[in-house]
Order: structure tokens, then C-alpha cells, then sequence
């Protein structure tokens, strides 16, 4: 495994401190990242203050089950959309295959 380099500008703290300091401002870049890109909080259509704040809190809401599903299988977020997003593209497919049989005959 590769060297791992922490920048901190308080000189004072020890090895241990700047690691739990970034540990813990990792996950909150986690947070962002996935709000972002797993629940598309940042594709928000929403004009209005009313549909922004719904679009909002479902995103919050889809993070919250994400979460969730995280501690039941040990998947991450972006394994878990990577899944279903593989899933929803098969049954498109056999759906698409299904309506031309149907068609031809």
C-alpha cells in the first residue's frame, strides 16, 4: 500500500490528532460526494423555493436509505447504484426484446 501525506498548518498536534481530523472530514466529504452524485441532489430541475425544498429533502431521504442498505449488504453507495443501475438496464432490454417478438409475429 502507498504512503499516505497529511497536510496541517497547526504544528502542534500529534500524528494520531491530524488523523482522527481527517478521518472525520473525510466523512463528511463521503456525505457530499454521494449526496451529489448517488442521489442527484445537484440535477435538480426546481425553479421555485417550494419544489427546491422538496427536492431537497428527498435527497436527504434517498442518502438516509442509501445509508441504510450501506450497513445491511457492506456495499457502498456507488456499487449499490453501479447494481441497480446494471439491473434496471437488463430488464429495459428484455422488456425491448419481449415488445419486438411481439411485434413480429
Amino acid at each position: 500500500m502507498g504512503e499516505l501525506y497529511l497536510a496541517c498548518s497547526d504544528l502542534t498536534l500529534t500524528y494520531e490528532q491530524i488523523t482522527a481530523i481527517y478521518k472525520k472530514r473525510w466523512g463528511v466529504e463521503e456525505y457530499h460526494k454521494s449526496v451529489k452524485s448517488n442521489v442527484g441532489f445537484a440535477k435538480s430541475p426546481t425553479k421555485t423555493v417550494g419544489t427546491q425544498t422538496n427536492h431537497f429533502i428527498l435527497s436527504i431521504i434517498a442518502y438516509v436509505k442509501m445509508e441504510w442498505l450501506k450497513q445491511r449488504t457492506g456495499h457502498n453507495h456507488f456499487a449499490m447504484k453501479a447494481k441497480i443501475y446494471l439491473a434496471a438496464q437488463k430488464a429495459a432490454y428484455l422488456e425491448l426484446k419481449k415488445l419486438s417478438t411481439l411485434n413480429a409475429a
